[in-house]
């Protein structure tokens, strides 16, 4: 089973993954996420786990705000230190709310719950599946990402491959693509766009700042507190931060 701890409080995610792991040492804990933002940006970015343990407090707000942001296709058992949530938690994929801190014995009977569920989850998936290939098996797929850039500079148009991009950053509110030849050349997309056209497979967003092409990553270092150190080429003067929840993300990108 593939599971993933959505929590920000790492005492709290520490303990939960033991419990979880006490329960079934078979259980692969994915990552620990701290953020909406970067739960949004996980779940978007990989495949989906099979169970959620999700906080509801967390860094940056409260995690009702991802189903609000992005699709959850994956059963959800909540664990908080308030019972307030307990209504609006099962209007989402919610099959267990349990307080902090998490007791054995609870847990156990809400992965009972969720094993008892499980089988027709997969039925329905498989069913979903069906009906979103089947209409596609007679024509011809279309690429889901973009390929090519028209960059505009002056009066003429300059195209650039995807291949031909190292990273993008942002710089003071602007986007700016830069090449493996180190071009650099002004978009008039926003970065948030830019980060969903762009194949996830190819690119990977590192911060708020940059999105790099895996051929322009050169080494990863370990930095303070968990993040990494990224650099790039061209070069970044001082390397490329990465913060502790997307670290994980990270090396798994890296290493598929």
């Amino acid at each position: 089973m593939r599971v993933l701890i959505i929590e920000d409080e790492a005492l709290a995610a520490k303990r939960l993954k033991t419990v979880i792991l006490e329960y079934d040492p078979d259980i692969q804990v994915l990552d620990v996420i701290d953020s909406v933002e970067d739960a949004v940006y996980w779940l978007e970015n990989n495949s989906p786990p099979d169970l959620i343990f999700m906080d509801i407090m967390l860094a940056d707000g409260q995690s009702f705000e991802i189903f609000e942001q992005t699709e959850v296709r994956t059963p959800v058992i909540f664990t908080t230190a308030f019972d307030e949530f307990a209504i609006r938690a099962f209007k989402v994929n919610s099959i267990d709310y349990l307080l902090k801190p998490v007791e054995p014995e609870l847990l156990k009977a809400a992965m009972k719950k969720f094993r008892s569920l499980s089988p027709r989850t997969e039925d329905l998936k498989a069913v979903l599946e069906s009906l979103l290939i089947s209409p596609m098996r007679d024509r011809e797929v279309q690429p889901a990402y973009k390929t090519r850039f028209l960059i505009k500079q002056g009066d003429k148009f300059i195209p650039l491959s995807v291949t031909d991009v190292a990273f993008f950053s942002v710089e003071d509110k602007l986007s700016f693509l830069y090449t493996t030849e180190g071009k650099r050349y002004m978009l008039d997309y926003t970065f948030d766009e830019l980060d969903k056209m762009l194949d996830p497979q190819l690119f990977f967003r590192l911060n708020r700042q940059y999105i790099t092409a895996f051929p322009a990553v050169k080494t990863v270092h370990n930095y303070f507190n968990g993040k990494l150190k990224v650099y790039v080429k061209p070069e970044v003067a001082g390397g490329i931060v990465v913060s502790k929840s997307r670290a994980n993300s990270l090396k798994m990108w890296l290493n598929r």
